[in-house]
């Protein structure tokens, strides 16, 4: 598992036509790809799998969205996948910061500007978290949302089909920042939480829900991030330092894409 400690052999899986080489541990896998284009074609291929899958099975397909930047160039190959029945797919968002959703650091902002403008998704399958009301009421607020759609049972976890995490140079996932009081918080579905500068708030799903879904794609990029991949894939679990390694789906799919770069720092 991430963070087990020891290493483990590269391997070359032939069976795997999208994917060129990848590591595997229990509940991981992990694929390396030789950039970053390379890593959002296959972070898209994964996302149609998954949901022309989920569609065919259930009917609909439910995504939580990673923040930042990073998931800029997958939007824009999911663009061009006009094959998929967007209408039957359902946006979420794994975090957001405290801004109103206009404003050109909002996640949900980046996902409607660069993917969901320029598809056929309802209006209704949008969830956003408002931010508007306030980082403490719209954790509460999307704990709600989440409820209502999933038709949660008191005590009951939401099991997304996919959620898209990326990960920061610091080992942070989602808004799970270092040393702050969410990595610890298996109670609620949603939290607000202190960004990397004190007086930024931030809302995000909590483990437990990261947990709960069935398919979990990491996707990292760049010689910035490499020690940071490192040091989570390759050393005894710390979540509270390395919040990525609290990551670890009960019933689900653990799968990793990153590019040579981000890859550098591996033996």
């Amino acid at each position: 598992m991430p963070g087990s400690g020891g290493h483990t052999r590269l391997v070359q899986d032939v069976s795997l036509t999208f994917s060129p080489v990848y590591r595997t541990k229990t509940g991981l896998r992990l694929f390396i790809h030789p950039d970053a284009p390379a890593v959002a074609a296959a972070a898209a291929r994964h996302f149609h799998a998954r949901a022309s899958s989920a569609i065919a099975v259930s009917g609909r397909f439910t995504v939580a969205l990673s923040g930042g930047a990073t998931p800029r160039a997958v939007y824009a190959e999911l663009v061009k996948d006009l094959d998929l029945n967007w209408t039957k797919i359902h946006i979420f968002w794994g975090d957001e910061r405290c801004v109103p959703p206009t404003h050109s650091d909002s996640n949900y902002r980046l996902a409607m500007d660069h993917l969901l403008n320029q598809l056929p998704v309802p209006e209704a399958n949008i969830h956003r978290i408002k931010t508007e009301l306030g980082a403490k009421q719209a954790a509460a607020a999307y704990a709600t949302e989440l409820q209502t759609f999933f038709k949660l049972e008191p005590g009951a976890l939401p099991r997304f089909n996919m959620i898209l995490l990326g990960m920061g140079a610091d080992g942070h996932t989602a808004s799970l920042f270092p040393g702050t009081a969410a990595l610890h918080d298996g109670t609620h579905l949603v939290v607000s939480n202190s960004g990397p500068n004190l007086d930024e708030e931030r809302i995000t799903l909590t483990y437990p829900v990261l947990n709960a879904a069935a398919w979990v794609i990491v996707h990292v990029c760049g010689h910035g991030k490499s020690a940071a991949v490192k040091a989570v894939l390759d050393t005894p679990p710390q979540p509270e330092l390395l919040p990525m390694q609290g990551v670890q789906p009960m019933h689900g799919e653990l799968v990793w894409l990153i590019d040579q770069a981000a890859a550098s720092a591996l033996d």
